[in-house]
């Protein structure tokens, strides 16, 4: 740090030098910070100044965060939905095993309205009671995991009790018990004592009576726009919510499509694989209930799952492996010769690329204000401030042209420009349309020439412009240059930096490594924060996929006994359940690999702007993983219930 009097007479600042002056403001109205940039680029549209507000310190990184919180919306919603499923199961299983009692109420007398209100008290306290046990558990799981997690993410020390959080939590709760439980409450009013006493199931084929319809839509209707209010990002929770409502239907033609195609199967000889396709289409099946639960479970798995993909590779792919060692800044036409011959030198081997650099802000695209332009956000960082640009007399190495013609040589006409053709579409521009840039104080207007595809990725010299060498004829301006040596150790890169800062101290030298490093801190931070979110929902749903197998595992205690009755054995049978579940399994999964890659591509493409890759290693994985896990559960379960014997059974029938 120096004085400004000794900094003017150093001789450092001269025209073409690259020097930035910074203000600070601290406002007494921080909420008016938003205003206040409005403004002063309104009033002050050629200055050429960046204005970046506290709130948005680190653009890049904040719009990392702002998608990581949309991911926390959907690991959230995902958790709602398939809890929802989870609850309807739990209650159809609960209902099941009650019948007996339900038909003795009947029986005595009771109306259904009584019996119904009975047992809808009895759920929404046994809710109350998993709620109250969730909050506590989730108001003290913040505590446990920040003292393993200090080591990993950048938790703050001081904790903080949120009971608006909590209270919003148990009203999702309750909504989501109820929303999801009137239904099955309303199938099992509907059913007559003789039926229940007889040990038949809840026919589930018909809607209930109008007012439980009623009073489930207006539930549900409830409980999307709360999710909606108080989502991080409420437009990707509204499309997120309707996506699954169409996946609820689109799933309920599915599993009428599976029982169609298996009633008009052709006979086969096994009588494991016979019962199973029968089990699919026969009264009472469970085909459609595991067919709604797996399938859109699956489907939101598979989501989560290639969303959490794509925004890790965004994260940690942008590193590449043969980035340059170091990049060296402002350096000045007069000492370009002998910085050149010091590397050559210190790096015998190396690759040395110079490029002339000013510094340019983007004023107007045809003449408009970008400023009043409504700019798609993936485009928004290269109108952002200052931009590097250069001249070139030919296409740089680094970029391939992919439309348009280069200017020659000796090129001498009106300025003209190169555009990168990734940005030029986010921007809406097209070869002869024209950009005016302030450089050095003066507005310059070219006219776009051509377009270049461009390697970002690489880490090398890259512009988002290039011009024609005549735009800028006798400007002054300083060099850009990177050095390349894969082979060079620490201590070499390390004696690089010492000869050139002692030779050239204005030269500014960024050794890449050092940069990448910070960078991948924070970004695998960020990383390990998705996975962990990603974790979490992953495992509810695996639970609930489960739940919703064994809940339908007292339907099939009558199935077993009969057929043990007729001389089934106990491998039969398992084997028989094997097959249906894996006909189901792989039906619902292949519905999950086209829903889920469809959603996870929108959300990723259309919402989070990112590039969106199907990766198919990822989404097979998932579906395995969580098939193995569900109906290794529901075997489990299936394999208990063959064991039971057969005359109390039988008794009831």
């Amino acid at each position: 740090m120096v004085s400004r009097d000794a900094l003017l007479a150093s001789g450092l600042m001269t025209t073409g030098s690259l020097v930035e002056t910074a203000y600070k403001v601290k406002l007494d109205n921080p909420s008016r910070r938003t205003a206040i940039q409005q403004q002063a680029n309104r009033d002050f549209p050629s200055a050429g100044w960046s204005i970046r507000t506290s709130d948005r310190a680190a653009p890049s990184l904040t719009e990392n965060v702002e998608r990581f919180s949309q991911f926390l919306t959907l690991v959230g919603l995902t958790a709602l939905i398939v809890g929802g499923v989870g609850v309807a199961n739990a209650v159809r299983a609960f209902l099941d095993a009650k019948r007996t009692t339900i038909a003795t109420f009947k029986c005595l007398g009771a109306p259904a309205r009584v019996v119904t209100t009975i047992y809808l008290m009895q759920i929404m306290m046994l809710a109350a009671i998993g709620i109250l046990i969730g909050i506590i558990v989730g108001g003290l799981a913040p505590m446990i995991a920040l003292e393993f997690l200090r080591g990993v993410l950048p938790v703050p020390d001081g904790l903080a009790f949120y009971p608006g959080a909590l209270g919003l939590s148990a009203l999702f709760g309750l909504l989501i018990t109820f929303a999801f439980a009137i239904l099955p409450l309303g199938h099992a009013r509907q059913v007559p004592a003789t039926a229940l006493f007889r040990e038949q199931g809840f026919d589930t084929r018909r809607l209930p009576s109008w007012p439980y319809v009623t009073a489930g839509l207006a539930a549900l209707a409830a409980l999307s726009a709360l999710a909606i209010v108080t989502a991080e990002d409420r437009f990707i929770a509204f499309v997120f919510l309707v996506a699954t409502a169409g996946a609820f239907i689109l799933l309920r033609l599915v599993a009428a499509l599976i029982a169609a195609l298996a009633r008009r199967s052709p006979r086969v000889s096994s009588p494991a694989l016979r019962l199973a396709i029968g089990n699919i289409h026969r009264p009472g099946a469970l085909t459609p209930s595991v067919v709604l639960s797996l399938g859109l479970g699956l489907a939101l798995l598979v989501t989560l799952a290639l969303i959490d993909g794509n925004m890790r590779n965004q994260l940690t792919g942008r590193i590449a492996q043969q980035a340059p060692n170091f990049f060296f800044v402002d350096i000045q036409g007069s000492e370009r010769q002998g910085f050149v011959d010091l590397l050559k030198k210190q790096a015998p081997t190396g690759t040395i690329t110079e490029v002339p650099m000013l510094r340019g802000r983007i004023l107007a695209f045809n003449g408009k204000d970008v400023s009043q332009m409504s700019v798609p956000p993936a485009g928004r960082w290269v109108l952002r401030g200052d931009r590097g640009i250069t001249y070139e007399d030919k296409v740089p190495s680094n970029s391939t042209l992919v439309s348009g013609d280069w200017w020659p040589a000796d090129y001498k006409g009106e300025p003209l420009v190169s555009f990168s053709a990734e940005e030029a579409g986010e921007l809406g521009l097209k070869i002869g349309d024209t950009v005016t840039v302030n450089v050095l104080g003066r507005n310059i207007t070219a006219k776009i020439a051509n377009l270049r595809r461009i390697n970002w990725q690489s880490l090398s010299i890259n512009f988002v412009m290039v011009f024609s060498p005549n735009t800028f004829a006798g400007a002054p301006h300083a060099w850009l240059a990177t050095l390349s040596e894969p082979a060079a150790t620490d201590q070499q890169e390390g004696a690089i930096l010492r000869a050139v800062t002692n030779a050239y101290p204005t030269i500014t030298s960024v050794r890449v490594k050092d940069a990448i490093s910070v960078v991948d801190e924070l970004l695998g931070q960020l990383a390990t924060a998705i996975r962990a979110a990603a974790a979490v929902a992953l495992i509810a749903s695996i639970l609930v996929l489960s739940g919703a197998l064994a809940a339908g595992n007292r339907a099939r205690t009558h199935d077993a006994v009969i057929l043990k009755t007729l001389g089934g054995t106990r491998s039969m049978l398992i084997r028989a359940f094997s097959y249906e579940y894996l006909i189901l399994g792989t039906a619902t999964a292949i519905f999950a690999l086209v829903a889920g890659g469809l959603s996870a591509w929108y959300i990723v493409s259309r919402i989070m702007k990112l590039p969106s890759t199907f990766m198919p290693d990822v989404a097979v994985v998932t579906l395995i993983v969580a098939l193995v896990l569900t109906v290794g559960i529901g075997l489990i379960g299936t394999w208990r219930i063959l064991g039971q014997k057969a005359a109390p059974v039988l008794r009831e029938l």
